[in-house]
């Protein structure tokens, strides 16, 4: 495996003076998001117009949190100064929207967020998207109260965003994204909303137009670079286009001076521009191919061939949107990002729907954070996902016969963590296509011996420290395993994995199912022969019964005894456990018959298991790899929840289980399965239990 690491990309400041509804399975509806904090527009703004006062929002203050970390932090030159306003300070008439959202109303601030905005100005261009974004009922007319609200698509469900309209301002202008027109605010509100999402405005500073793409449709959105664009590039554009899609671009910069640089013919480098047009037309005989650009900032344009007053005398100057030809366009541009929508987007019946599916997995350190494919040791944790593709495409492009599809995966929330000094991991995955033995298999989570002999079919185009990594794909009809990872392994973190498919697809996770073979390993006080009665009335004392006391001492004795097992002895906390997991009783001890079962366990753990048979490195301890197939080796399957509280609970910070943590968390393992067994004659996977059982489950196993 390989990765491209980036630092954020489209990163640049400006300081200026101036429905159909959902049809696609697993996504939220946009008609019934969920409440962002649990706040609810309507209700927030009834109550404040009851009281006659403005909505001031406890969850996003006009303080310095809400503006950043580092350099929009408090001590910062860039807040110094800073006051948060609402517009009817600002001006003596806001208005919401002025005319219909347009692309001029999008003029970037002192905030490297353009790759947002260029995300915005193509939104603009599509009535439907917008209306979902922007919910309409809302202003300052005579429902004002303060208070506004945006809708977003989050990691596989839409959610509703309320704020309040206080807004950074610095001598009497807004600081961030605000409408040429001046007074016109429905931008400066949206992109507030976007910051509340994300922690803060600073955390919006660098990405990638996808990721607002994205997030302003449920879509997915794919990149070409353009060097290498394929010969119909421009087709794909147009139909895009004509389809709804939202595009943008940039040009690629090669150090961090190149930044913002400004090229000889007013391109800005490392800056996201909108496409937002392509036509053909007829110039001196023959047909030429134009497309039509936009600046976020609303200023600096090409000025080359087709740009304003090329030949054009009546064209606007420096608003910030220019044609210019498509061969320039391909020259001069880097990469192009097409953002397809989902079929809830989408109300023209024309447009061809994409099938979408859509799971949510977890990276945790230790049990499910396998890294990539370098780490064959740990690869095999990582959450798996199987996609049965049965129909091939209806109308295959160069006679290419197979099943399009596009795969993304995002990891979720980075943002919100960079003010505890965390960023974007670096994403990828791989595609195998499974053995026919294993088809239509679900409950199996495929493990090293497999990824050791199988070579990947397909894999996403890199991995990178971007919010998402699309991929799309041909492959004939059959089932694939997708195994989504962070390059480097025990990588916390939470993701979203999404199929949208030609036609219509199977997309399931793919895990070990939760089950225990338990051996019958009771022994009554008739079965104990003589030689162990011998021993034990030794050690039981005259009570002739093994409290959690002296089980510490006898069991700490036998494990010094061995060189090849690494513990720092059981305590007596551990010693407590298993006493109370095997006192059938009630006494808080254990007599003749329970102290030999616990022995009959305890010496089938030091031979059957560990260090002989699954400690691979003969270090004494058990890694969180090796437990997962020492536990499958003592007959419990669990998957990948299960297998992450155990880690989280009984591992060592270096992601290892000396023998006291391996033994107590074996046994209390066994008695929880026999627990439910128990309670479950039938066989059914399912228990009641009262009030009464559930206080003795958590007393007696302390499973919560």
């Amino acid at each position: 495996e390989h990765m491209t690491v980036m630092g954020p990309i489209y990163t640049c400041t400006y300081i200026s003076g101036c429905g159909k509804r959902a049809q696609a399975a697993g996504f939220g509806s946009n008609a019934n998001a969920t409440k962002y904090l649990n706040q609810d527009f309507e209700a927030l703004r009834s109550q404040c117009l009851s009281g006659g006062t403005l909505f001031t929002d406890p969850n996003f203050p006009a303080a310095p949190e809400s503006l950043g970390f580092n350099e929009l932090g408090p001590s910062s030159y860039k807040t110094r100064g800073l006051a948060w306003k609402r517009p009817g300070e600002l001006c003596s008439k806001p208005q919401f929207i002025v005319g219909g959202a347009t692309r001029t109303d999008i003029c970037q601030g002192a905030l490297g967020d353009c790759w947002l905005l260029a995300a915005i100005a193509s939104l603009t261009l599509n009535e439907d998207v917008l209306a979902r974004v922007v919910p309409a009922g809302q202003g300052f007319g005579d429902n004002y109260a303060g208070i506004f609200h945006f809708q977003f698509w989050q990691f596989g469900e839409w959610v509703d965003v309320v704020i309040d309209d206080r807004l950074p301002v610095k001598d009497g202008e807004l600081v961030f994204v605000h409408s040429a027109e001046g007074n016109e605010f429905w931008s400066a509100l949206l992109e507030k909303a976007y910051a509340k999402v994300n922690g803060c405005y600073e955390a919006l500073s660098g990405g990638s137009t996808s990721e607002g793409f994205e997030d302003f449709t449920g879509g997915i959105a794919e990149s070409y670079d353009l060097q290498k664009a394929p010969s119909n590039m421009f087709q794909i554009i147009q139909k895009a286009l004509e389809a709804g899609a939202l595009l943008g671009c940039s040009i690629d910069i090669t150090s961090a001076a190149d930044s913002e640089a400004v090229t000889r013919q007013k391109l800005v480098k490392g800056h996201a521009y909108s496409l937002t047009g392509a036509t053909e037309v007829n110039y001196r005989g023959r047909k030429e191919k134009l497309v039509r650009m936009r600046n976020p900032w609303g200023q600096v344009e090409w000025t080359g061939a087709w740009s304003d007053g090329y030949e054009r005398p009546n064209a606007s100057a420096e608003d910030g949107e220019f044609w210019m030809s498509f061969s320039d366009f391909l020259s001069h541009y880097s990469r192009i990002e097409i953002c397809t929508l989902t079929p809830d987007a989408i109300t023209s019946d024309s447009v061809k729907h994409w099938a979408v599916t859509n799971h949510d997995g977890t990276w945790r350190r230790g049990s499910t954070a396998g890294g990539c494919r370098n780490n064959a040791y740990t690869f095999w944790m990582n959450p798996q996902f199987v996609i049965k593709l049965k129909d091939e495409d209806d109308d295959p492009e160069d006679n290419e016969v197979g099943c399009s599809f596009v795969v993304g995966l995002i990891q979720k929330n980075r943002r919100r963590l960079r003010k505890a000094g965390e960023d974007m991991h670096t994403i990828g995955f791989a595609i195998y296509e499974v053995p026919p033995q294993f088809h239509g298999q679900r409950d199996v989570h495929l493990d090293k011996n497999f990824f050791l002999t199988h070579a990947q079919k397909a894999r996403s185009e890199t991995f990178i420290n971007l919010r998402e990594v699309c991929t799309r794909f041909k492959l004939p009809p059959g089932e694939y395993l997708v195994v989504p990872s962070t390059f480097e392994p025990n990588k916390d973190g939470d993701f979203c994995l999404r199929v949208f498919s030609e036609k219509q697809t199977e997309t399931l996770p793919c895990d070990d199912p939760v089950d225990a073979e338990l051996p019958d390993e009771t022994v009554s006080d008739d079965e104990v022969d003589s030689g162990f009665r011998g021993m034990f009335v030794k050690l039981a004392g005259a009570d002739m019964e093994i409290s959690a006391t002296e089980l510490t001492t006898i069991l700490n004795k036998i494990i010094a005894k061995r060189t090849d097992i690494k513990t720092d002895g059981f305590s007596l906390e551990t010693c407590r456990i298993i006493v109370n997991l095997m006192d059938d009783s009630g006494n808080g001890k254990l007599g003749l018959g329970e102290f030999a079962t616990l022995w009959k366990k305890i010496q089938r753990y030091l031979v059957r298991e560990p260090p002989e048979k699954n400690d691979m490195d003969d270090s004494g301890t058990i890694s969180t790899p090796e437990l997962r197939l020492a536990l499958k080796e003592a007959g419990f399957t669990l998957n990948n929840t299960i297998f992450q509280l155990l880690v989280a609970r009984y591992a060592e910070t270096d992601m290892t289980l000396d023998f006291d943590n391996y033994v107590a968390c074996l046994m209390r393992l066994e008695m929880m399965f026999r627990v439910f067994k128990k309670l479950d004659p039938h066989q059914s996977g399912f228990i009641e239990l009262d009030f009464q059982q559930v206080c003795h489950a958590i007393t007696f196993l302390k499973i919560i």
